[in-house]
């Protein structure tokens, strides 16, 4: 039996996120394989979205189809199943239709289980007793990497034979011009400074960095932090920050990158990581990472990143301080992790995809 391929629009009604920007990256894919496509399942790919979602010019070649009344959870668990029933639902952002039961739905990582002090008490319970259900149901769970499959399988999300790993690309962070601004705006030397996310949940480990960033050590070097969470969330979260840290704020896709590019390196000490975007997104701007020994981190970076523990600030002060007293170790690691996140483009994602709509298509035949 050929059922028609819809893709789950939720994400287009949000801000921009990690998770949202996979969704764009692996939707921008499918319209090149739509031949495919329609050749596999009858139809052509389509959207189905809320019909608060504007039309968006970064997918002009996918069909939006905007319909309901309702928005956001609610119009995914009460309106979008039937408007799919019947259809192979794709969806791309943590959660799909509980009622679906001819669905491919993408799990990045199990953060409400391993660090639910990270979420308010209703998200955690909300995702912990629907992603269980979605696993069950769902014809595939697709997830980031080998480390989130394994978590899956250990929390009882989804049972791994019908877990696909899908890495995620990482090449739309060369494709947007540096706005060079930035730097004299924060007062920034280039490579004297360590760039990392400012996000204060308690597994992105936020406090390592600035504990570090305390010392006498790097009191030559600043800590900028870029994100919505800004200094008085950090203080609002029990954390100290030392006079040589920077909040940039929520910045510009060109602003990031000149921030990358200019940086001595970037740091990331996230304890259960699920991929980790935001230091391959460095590591193929030239920037070399530090990153934590946990998570994803280590199958991802492989052998191109320093690796530091997340419970000792030392390791930090270690890492980041041989990076600015030897350039020719951080010109060396620069080159390697150019080299590595290579690897991680929309391409390859794209065709792990279509694997999986390929075996999904010949089981249903």
């Amino acid at each position: 039996m050929r059922s028609e391929v819809v893709i789950n629009g939720k994400f287009l009604s949000a801000a921009m996120t990690g998770v949202h920007r996979v969704a764009f990256g692996l939707v921008e894919q499918l319209i090149c394989y739509q031949p495919e496509i329609e050749d596999l399942f009858g139809k052509p790919a389509s959207i189905a979205a809320p019909h608060t979602v504007a039309l968006t010019d970064r997918l002009p070649r996918m069909p939006i189809d905007r319909k309901g009344v309702l928005a956001g959870q609610w119009w995914e668990q009460l309106e979008l199943p039937a408007k799919t029933r019947g259809k192979l639902l794709l969806n791309l952002c943590n959660l799909a239709p509980v009622a679906s039961a001819t669905s491919i739905t993408m799990i990045h990582d199990t953060q409400v289980f391993t660090s639910p002090q990270s979420y308010s008490r209703a998200f955690v319970h909300f995702y912990r007793t629907v992603q269980p259900v979605i696993g069950a149901r769902a014809l595939r769970i697709l997830t980031v990497s080998r480390y989130s499959a394994e978590q899956l399988v250990r929390w009882n999300v989804a049972p791994a034979d019908r877990i696909r790993v899908i890495h995620n690309g990482v090449d739309h962070a060369v494709q947007t011009v540096a706005d060079l601004s930035v730097l004299p705006k924060l007062g920034l030397g280039a490579a004297r400074y360590v760039l990392a996310l400012s996000s204060v949940q308690a597994h992105k480990n936020l406090k390592v960095l600035l504990e570090a960033f305390a010392s006498e050590r790097l009191a030559d070097l600043t800590l900028v932090l870029f994100g919505t969470e800004g200094r008085p969330a950090a203080i609002a979260a029990g954390l100290a920050v030392p006079p040589n840290v920077v909040f940039a704020g929520r910045v510009s896709d060109g602003a990031l990158r000149a921030l990358t590019q200019n940086a001595l390196c970037y740091a990331m000490p996230s304890r259960t990581e699920g991929f980790g975007l935001p230091p391959l997104e460095a590591m193929l701007s030239g920037c070399p990472a530090v990153v934590s020994d946990r998570g994803a981190l280590p199958e991802v970076c492989g052998d191109a990143a320093l690796y530091a523990d997340p419970d000792r600030p030392a390791d930090w002060i270690g890492a980041i301080r041989a990076m600015a007293d030897d350039p020719e170790l951080r010109a060396r690691y620069a080159a390697m992790g150019r080299l590595r996140a290579a690897h991680f483009t929309w391409a390859r994602a794209g065709d792990s995809l279509m694997e999986v709509l390929r075996d999904v298509a010949r089981e249903r035949r």
